[in-house]
């Protein structure tokens, strides 16, 4: 048997990210979706520096405590890799906002006035009044001294250097002038855009960064000084809180303190303007005790991630044509969408159709008589979130309402904690975290008085994505009302598992890690194996976000050798090395568009009668063990054929597909047949699937 190898996850997390900054050079893709796709791109790369390069440095400072785990990461050798590979992105980076979005936004008529760019006296009196009526009162600048004066640089945040001279009139000529470096933070978390827009002169309208609005009136900031130049300068920090020590009031008090721990994180990535001289570099990497194997040479703009809001003052020219929600005829028929569902199960696909549906069931089910309890999880909510209001009008309606609230989402802490206090408030019982665990399941259950209304059934929705919709208007994914028996049954045992951790549970339909998931798929996977040796076809296609656990790696890659046809979607990571003699019968896909591709679903052919699932769990070692995640069957034939249908689909993508090639590279895929572009096909499948009569 060959030997297996797998891609390192982080690499191959970095090839993902590349190709999103490959649509921000996609000249076919309109002007302001590109700079949202750098926006998408920079992000991306805070948030990677932020957790993943932290677990390594986190391995290499304590690297005499656990030689093993060293050896087998190497976290040194990937570090390097990591800036290796994100510093050669800077370049097509550049290219693409210099040489592309720049000269773009100029044929528009909208002039991005950058550092040196002139300004007519009318603007330069607007700049002034905005500077010193919004702006100057925000400024806290500093002068840096050597040893003594060494301000907290805050993760995240950009800073202004400026390397200046003392107006001394009475020092004598023959010595040099004495050179200061002042900082400055760039006052964003002040309410303050990033994005000045001026009064439109002669048809075109004009743009300023906040930090050159800054720097035109220096003299006010740092009065004595004579300005030689500036820079900017970006730090980011640790942000990967360690949970698992925390239990029910622990957590809650640590949750509190979440903000201030991740400001004060061990720094991990230097960001520094290009266009520094190596002595300000040096000073600045002493002053600040900045170590060299952090320092990363970026743009002379940080924080690109701000471009989410770049203000398009042609709105919505120069934007993608938006696609209306489609509605579903079928379930609007129904004054009562329990009505409905109470006769079949209903597929629910978004962005593609409306999340009202789900609202909608909530809603009703907050006023509906024969309702007597609703359970629900929640993991990352919309701010002003309609699924919690609609969670507390039911408990204010004498209803029973519990809800999972996972404290432990990355970076939605405090927001989920908030939302857990003001659900208490309307008498919503409300369960925290499992120490250990990180419940990733998206599920609603409504449950009726069975003695006053017997012939109506428990029902629930299970989804994919989260319930927050403000994502499902921009991720795909997949959502089941149902009011299967033996589902509302598994579901009922996973609320009182979630409250009570030490009930032995089995599960008959849905499938959760550490009960029956991973032996579920083995199983499977088997199956598929057995049909080829039978002289069947063997078949399976995966959806996932990420692949990154061995052990279903590995068989994948028995499945391949074995004969088995493997399609894998897989947005991100993905450790499966394809193009090799174990995984020649092994095709990977990835799809980057206008909407972030977030379901997960797993197929099996199954000699002609397809097994299918749809659930939360990606094969991430985190998923499979450290996560309760639900995935459940799709049983009704016509939702399966609609969901296999859709994924045929997006295998069939030549425009906005890549294979992954034997090296983690992105293959774009290139052919003669008609361009399929498959989020624009699936929104046309839907609509003639569902046609409103």
């Amino acid at each position: 048997m060959a030997t297996y190898k797998y891609f390192n996850r982080d690499i191959s997390w970095l090839s993902f990210n590349h190709r999103v900054l490959e649509e921000a050079g996609d000249r076919s893709i309109p002007l302001y979706e590109r700079i949202k796709f750098l926006a998408i791109y920079s992000n991306n790369l805070e948030e990677f520096y932020q957790v993943r390069v932290s677990y390594y440095r986190q391995l290499l400072q304590n690297a005499d405590l656990i030689p093993a785990k060293i050896e087998e990461v190497q976290p040194a050798r990937v570090l390097h890799k990591i800036n290796e590979i994100v510093n050669g992105y800077l370049n097509y980076f550049n290219d693409i906002f210099d040489n592309q979005i720049i000269p773009e936004l100029e044929e528009n008529g909208i002039m991005l006035l950058e550092r040196n760019a002139t300004l007519n006296e009318q603007q330069s009196k607007e700049v002034k009044e905005i500077f010193m009526t919004e702006i100057l009162s925000a400024l806290q600048p500093v002068v840096l001294i050597k040893e003594r004066i060494r301000p907290f640089l805050k993760t995240g945040q950009g800073y202004i250097v400026t390397e200046m001279v003392i107006n001394e009139p009475k020092r004598p000529k023959e010595l040099k002038p004495r050179v200061r470096y002042g900082l400055i933070k760039v006052p964003t978390d002040h309410n303050i855009s990033r994005f000045i827009e001026l009064e439109p002169t002669e048809g075109k309208h004009y743009i300023m960064f906040l930090e050159d609005v800054i720097m035109r009136h220096i003299n006010k900031i740092f009065p004595g000084y004579t300005i030689l130049d500036w820079y900017t300068i970006k730090i980011t920090r640790d942000a990967d809180f360690e949970y698992d020590e925390y239990e029910e009031e622990e957590l809650i008090n640590a949750i509190g303190k979440i903000s201030s721990s991740r400001k004060l994180g061990e720094a991990n990535r230097f960001l520094y303007d290009s266009r520094m001289p190596s002595k300000i570099l040096n000073y600045l990497i002493h002053t600040f005790r900045i170590e060299n194997d952090i320092v990363v040479q970026g743009s002379s703009y940080h924080n690109i991630q701000d471009f989410f809001r770049f203000p398009n003052p042609l709105s919505p020219k120069l934007e993608n044509e938006k696609l209306i929600p489609l509605r579903i005829p079928e379930l609007d028929k129904f004054k009562w969408i329990s009505d409905a569902i109470d006769k079949k199960d209903y597929l629910l696909s978004v962005p593609y159709q409306s999340y009202d549906y789900f609202l909608k069931f909530l809603e009703q089910a907050a006023r509906d008589e024969s309702v007597t309890e609703i359970k629900a999880t929640q993991y990352r909510v919309a701010e002003r979130s309609a699924v919690v209001n609609a969670l507390m009008n039911a408990a204010e309606n004498g209803k029973k309402v519990t809800v999972f609230v996972e404290l432990k989402a990355r970076f939605d802490e405090e927001a989920n904690l908030q939302y857990a206090a003001e659900m208490t408030k309307a008498g919503i019982h409300i369960i925290y975290s499992i120490p250990g665990l990180k419940v990733h399941a998206k599920l609603a259950l409504v449950i009726r008085n069975k003695e006053r209304f017997p012939d109506l059934k428990d029902q629930a929705y299970l989804s994919t994505g989260n319930f927050n919709e403000k994502t499902a208007r921009l991720y795909c994914d997949h959502g089941l009302f149902t009011s299967h028996e033996g589902i509302i049954s598994d579901l009922k045992k996973m609320f009182l598992y979630l409250e009570e951790q030490e009930l032995q549970i089995h599960f008959e339909h849905i499938l959760v890690p550490n009960f029956n998931l991973v032996y579920k798929f083995g199983i499977l996977i088997g199956q598929e194996i057995e049909n080829v040796k039978q002289g069947k076809k063997g078949y399976i296609l995966l959806k996932m976000n990420g692949l990154q656990d061995t052990h279903m790696v590995d068989m994948l890659y028995r499945a391949s050798e074995a004969g088995v046809k493997i399609d894998l979607i897989i947005r991100g990571t993905c450790i499966l090395k394809p193009g090799k003699k174990f995984s020649k019968n092994i095709r990977i896909i990835r799809i980057l568009d206008r909407f972030l591709e977030h379901s997960r679903a797993y197929i099996f052919h199954n000699n002609g009668n397809p097994i299918v699932y749809l659930g939360s769990a990606d094969w991430m070692k985190r998923n499979l063990n450290a996560r309760v995640e639900c995935v459940f069957p799709v049983y009704d034939e016509a939702l399966k054929k609609e969901l296999i249908d859709t994924l045929k689909i997006q295998l069939s993508d030549n425009v906005k597909a890549c294979k992954i090639g034997s090296h983690g590279e992105n293959i774009r895929i290139k052919n003669e047949l008609p361009p399929i572009q498959s989020q624009l096909a699936t929104y046309e499948y839907l609509k003639k699937k569902h046609p409103r009569k």
